[in-house]
């Protein structure tokens, strides 16, 4: 416990910070309206996704890490065992690359991957470079 239960109750009923971020700021609606907008009407960034998602999944084959399956932006690299998951990562950043490692606890024992997250501002040169650093990491 971090105070008194009469500290806690106080600021549970009179702390401003608390008591008003229930509720969702008028400013997020405003995001989520001009984002389904753009999502209705910019089909263009759904196919670049798809595009940039084929690319990767073709240039991965001959890799010593599998793709999980995913058709989604979001692409786990399987590398198995958290320090070369890690290890992995460490090389990526150096080529100026940021793709996090997840491991366990995160994921099971034995599954740790790189998760590999596509957006339409990426484009096919970022993931020809992408490609080109893991089969650089792979051959070392």
């Amino acid at each position: 416990m971090a105070g008194s239960g009469e500290l806690i109750e106080w600021l549970v009923n009179k702390a401003r910070t608390y008591v008003y971020t229930t509720a969702q700021p008028p400013l997020l609606a405003a995001a989520v309206s001009a984002s389904l907008k753009l999502i209705a009407g910019e089909t263009w960034r759904r196919e670049r996704l798809r595009e940039l998602v084929t690319r990767l999944k073709a240039g991965v084959v001959g890799l010593p890490w599998p793709l999980m399956p995913s058709d989604t932006p979001i692409q786990p690299l399987l590398v198995g065992d958290q320090h070369a998951a890690l290890a992995l990562a460490e090389g990526l950043k150096q080529r100026g690359i940021l793709i996090p490692a997840i491991r366990p606890p995160t994921v099971p024992q034995g599954s740790a991957r790189l998760r590999i997250s596509l957006s339409a501002a990426h484009t096919l040169v970022d993931v020809d470079e992408l490609l080109t650093a893991l089969h650089e990491l792979a051959h070392d």
